[in-house]
């Protein structure tokens, strides 16, 4: 009986911080997914090797793989979606999504080296990627130069 207690003890204790995890990081999880469509958008077209690299950092960052990666493909696929309907539109509500991180430096620098990653990911970190990734600099507070942008 006390071992029964024990395991299930330390099950509920690893599902609660599994999902006060998935709450305290769903703002940088939005803004990760945002800022690679945003920057998968800048060329006009959205390219799988941008998506491919994004998934990648998901499913490799300690912060977001506590998130089911088909959770934040729908989230990538919406901010796309709203790319899709008007450039404009999409790129005020991602930039809306990212500002949520603002007041945290580490998320913000590392928001930007990741879809800089997503950027480059095609081969070509072409000059309106670089664009987009001084607006999300911009956007966040952050000196693009320390980018090397």
């Amino acid at each position: 009986m006390l071992e029964w207690l024990k395991t299930n003890a330390a099950k509920a204790r690893e599902t609660l911080t599994t999902e006060v995890g998935k709450y305290k990081n769903r703002d940088f999880m939005a803004a990760i997914a945002n800022g690679c469509a945003l920057m998968s958008a800048a060329d006009g077209e959205i390219k799988s090797e941008e998506k491919m690299k994004m998934t990648g950092f998901i499913n490799n960052s300690p912060e977001l793989k506590v998130f089911n990666l088909n959770d934040v493909i729908g989230v990538f696929n919406d901010a796309c979606g709203k790319f899709e309907f008007d450039f404009q539109i999409g790129q005020a509500e991602a930039l809306k999504v990212i500002s949520k991180i603002k007041s945290n430096e580490g998320q913000s620098r590392l928001l930007v080296r990741v879809v800089c990653a997503v950027g480059a990911s095609d081969g070509d970190f072409d000059n309106k990627e670089k664009a987009v990734a001084r607006l999300i600099c911009l956007e966040l507070g952050l000196n693009p130069a320390d980018f090397e942008l």
